[in-house]
């Protein structure tokens, strides 16, 4: 499991420690999943770590596009730059699967049946 102070510290989340519990606690479930139904490999000491923080970050963005939260805009100095009226982040959860996918295979080695991986 994940802590948060390592979330915070090491990764450099941003996610509030309130919504971070959950959160982690969904990620680790769907890297166990990853892990019964694929061969996971875990090239480095913290390469599941890194994993879980990643998924953390993306569920932490779809719950934020869900509940409206989204910045619409963001100010760095005197630049402003408005997000595009209509364009949210794809919320199926197919859109979903793949990218805690993508995010576990950021740090992770995932296949399927026998390969060069995991042995």
């Amino acid at each position: 499991m994940v802590e948060y102070e390592f979330y915070r510290d090491v990764w450099g989340g941003n996610v509030p420690q309130t919504e971070f519990a959950a959160l982690v606690n969904r990620a680790a479930a769907q890297l166990e999943r990853y892990k019964r139904i694929y061969h996971v490999h875990a090239a480095e000491e913290n390469s599941e770590a890194y994993a879980v923080c990643a998924m953390v970050d993306a569920l932490y963005s779809f719950w934020l596009a869900e509940s409206g939260e989204l910045l619409q805009s963001i100010q760095l100095g005197s630049l402003q730059v408005d997000r595009a009226e209509g364009t949210m982040p794809d919320l199926s959860a197919a859109a979903k699967s793949r990218e805690l996918y993508r995010c576990a295979s950021l740090y992770l080695e995932i296949h399927r049946g026998a390969g060069r991986c995991c042995k």
